[in-house]
């Protein structure tokens, strides 16, 4: 039988949430993991009763207000869920415990906060996956294979999109998320990370880009304390500190051409996330909103050509460990399962497996490049 891992959760909303699921999961879908997590510690300050609900709802042996009281617990792996201000000094003192860390994006509010976590990870020597889920999508698994086998001949340009509406009510309150202080950027680190890391892991490293950025809603309400993030402020009007919508020129290291668009306000998007690759011979193209789909055009003409859909099977990714087959695709929980089983196995074997830390701090990289590019209005080589 497996050896436990045990696994401290801090911040209990949402994503500290999934990954609680998810790590529960494993051995449904993956019985021979190498170790079997279980949940021993969840820290969370909310000021509701969020952390109680979950001790009775996930089976936490032991709760915390502190985090570093989870850290300092009989743990063997941290995740890493809260608000991004916390990040950077969560990370690196798990590390320093010797923890093995899952650390959602963006893992730092800069590349240099990010550097920091890669660090201290380097020197403990322990294990940290990056919470970029939608590289294990099944079809996009089947593009980025097509793309390696020359199906499409060499590639020419990209466009990746990643547009969502979860700000676009002005009326909605002023939250950490909109504070450079607490998040740091904004569309950038939340949505714009996980693009550059599906252009990187799908076609190849961005190398040089051109960057314009703006902030469409430049003042809100700050919130009641304790209100979700869609209610309406009712506190006095202050300044949005960081960037709604985000484009870019980019150069990649294969030689072709990319252009990326990203914005948290658009009306109308929802998680329209997805990439078009075009090649010499060819394109694919997916969109997140029906994942288990992939455009291919490919064939002898170049003239009129057209896509055609295919639907992921059992072959494509995990897929197989959840559908039985065709076209029944997996959910965006599902995802971090396949996450939580590449951090397992490169803690069974001691060699990183799957999105790293190391990806994180290509992305925050990328986005610090994207920064500076759009404050300075020129081309930045990274």
């Amino acid at each position: 039988m497996a050896d436990d891992l045990r696994v401290g959760i801090v911040g209990f909303g949402w994503m500290g949430q999934v990954h609680a699921r998810a790590l529960s999961r494993l051995l449904q879908h993956y019985p021979d993991a190498p170790l079997r997590p279980r949940l021993v510690a969840v820290a969370d300050n909310a000021p509701d009763d969020r952390t109680a609900r979950a001790v009775a709802a996930y089976g936490f042996e032991q709760r915390f207000d502190d985090w570093r009281d989870l850290v300092a617990a009989d743990v063997d792996l941290v995740c890493v869920t809260g608000p991004n201000f916390i990040h950077r000094d969560v990370a690196v003192a798990a590390a320093e415990a010797g923890k093995h860390l899952w650390v959602e994006k963006p893992a730092g509010r800069t590349s240099q906060e990010t550097a920091e976590i890669v660090a201290a990870v380097e020197r403990a020597g322990v294990q940290a996956a990056a919470g970029f889920n939608y590289r294990n999508v099944p079809a996009v698994q089947r593009a980025r294979a097509l793309i390696a086998d020359g199906r499409i001949g060499e590639v020419e340009h990209t466009i990746v999109r990643f547009l969502a509406d979860y700000s676009a009510d002005p009326e909605a309150s002023l939250s950490w998320r909109f504070s450079t202080e607490f998040s740091g950027s904004g569309v950038l680190g939340d949505l714009v990370s996980h693009a550059v890391d599906l252009v990187g892991h799908v076609v190849a490293p961005i190398t040089e880009l051109v960057a314009d950025r703006a902030t469409f809603i430049g003042q809100r309400r700050e919130a009641v304390p304790g209100a979700v993030r869609t209610e309406a402020g009712t506190g006095p009007l202050k300044d949005v500190e960081n960037e709604d919508y985000v484009n870019a020129l980019f150069r990649l290291a294969d030689g072709s051409r990319g252009v990326l668009e990203s914005s948290r306000v658009a009306v109308g998007e929802q998680n329209r996330y997805g990439f078009e690759v075009h090649g010499t011979r060819g394109a694919v193209a997916w969109d997140f909103r029906r994942p288990n789909e992939l455009a291919v055009c490919e064939g002898p003409g170049y003239l009129d050509a057209f896509y055609t859909i295919q639907y992921a099977g059992p072959g494509d990714g995990e897929l197989g460990a959840f559908q039985p087959g065709a076209n029944n695709p997996m959910g965006f929980d599902d995802l971090k399962v396949v996450e939580a089983l590449r951090l397992v196995e490169s803690i069974a074997t001691g060699e990183p497996v799957g999105a790293t830390i190391h990806d994180a701090l290509a992305a925050a990289r990328i986005v610090d490049a994207m920064t500076e590019s759009a404050d300075q209005r020129r081309w930045v080589q990274l």
